[in-house]
């Protein structure tokens, strides 16, 4: 069979150092991603669309092998043009959403679909799912330039499963600020009526009762906002840390847009 090539449109490129810290810390502590990657026959992780320059595809390398020292970190671009020598034990190659065939327990691809039209999440998304190990799980995020407002979704074989939300404590004004930066799949779904718009506006009054706290610094009044959403019914996941970074994940049924099945649905057909 005739290879096609890798699959996908050259996009902006843009990157730069420390960028993808907030989604990097996360991923380090998720119970999910820790336990694929512990117990990974193979634990290959590729950064897909890393960009100009493979700074974050290095960092994210050096993060987790923190979790697993003999991790294999593969940087995939689908510009010739950018693909670099290997370094620091982390290998690149051109390579799209058929992940140059390859089989990783985790993929991230950040900045890479909010670059498409929305109809193409789904496809994008269901491919790369496909060329996932067993047990294996993708990260599709996006962030503004410095990374200080990110947001990503996590997706298993079955579908996405959560959303998480991350921003900088000292430099972003209210939760909703973060929507500019939402997921392609989720951009154009903050209005009245969809349950991420629901979620965000929540979080902003959330955050304004919990101005008191304000005189303990931006993370202490952070917590004190999440315990309130979870008093409200949001099923907030409660950190399993101490926060250097504003952080709000919440199950993907939670924030679906409103004409979507829902992943326990999709589950039990």
């Amino acid at each position: 069979m005739r290879n096609r090539g890798p699959v996908g449109v050259v996009t902006r490129g843009t990157t730069g150092i420390n960028r993808l810290r907030r989604s990097d810390r996360w991923a380090m502590h998720d119970p999910h991603i820790t336990r694929a990657l512990t117990h990974a026959t193979d634990p290959l992780v590729v950064d897909l669309g890393y960009g100009a320059m493979p700074v974050t595809t290095l960092e994210l390398a050096a993060r987790l092998r923190r979790i697993r020292s003999d991790l294999r970190v593969v940087g995939l671009e689908i510009d010739p043009d950018r693909v670099v020598p290997g370094r620091d034990g982390v290998e690149f190659a051109r390579g799209g959403f058929e992940l140059a065939g390859l089989r990783p327990t985790l993929v991230r691809a950040f900045n890479v679909l909010r670059q498409y039209p929305e109809e193409a999440v789904e496809p994008a998304w269901a491919h790369l799912r496909s060329g996932l190990a067993p047990g294996g799980l993708l990260i599709d995020g996006t962030c503004d330039e410095l990374g200080r407002r990110c947001a990503w979704v996590l997706l298993d074989e079955h579908g996405p499963r959560s959303l998480t939300l991350a921003w900088s404590p000292f430099h972003v004004e209210r939760p909703s600020d973060v929507a500019e930066r939402l997921p392609k799949a989720l951009i154009h779904r903050n209005v009245p009526g969809e349950p991420i718009h629901t979620l965000l506006r929540a979080a902003d009054r959330a955050w304004a009762t919990s101005a008191p706290h304000a005189a303990f610094g931006p993370r202490i009044r952070w917590k004190a906002a999440l315990e309130l959403l979870r008093d409200q019914g949001f099923p907030v996941s409660p950190p399993r840390r101490r926060l250097r970074d504003c952080v709000l994940t919440v199950p993907w049924d939670a924030v679906a847009p409103a004409d979507a099945p829902v992943v326990s649905e999709l589950l039990a057909v």
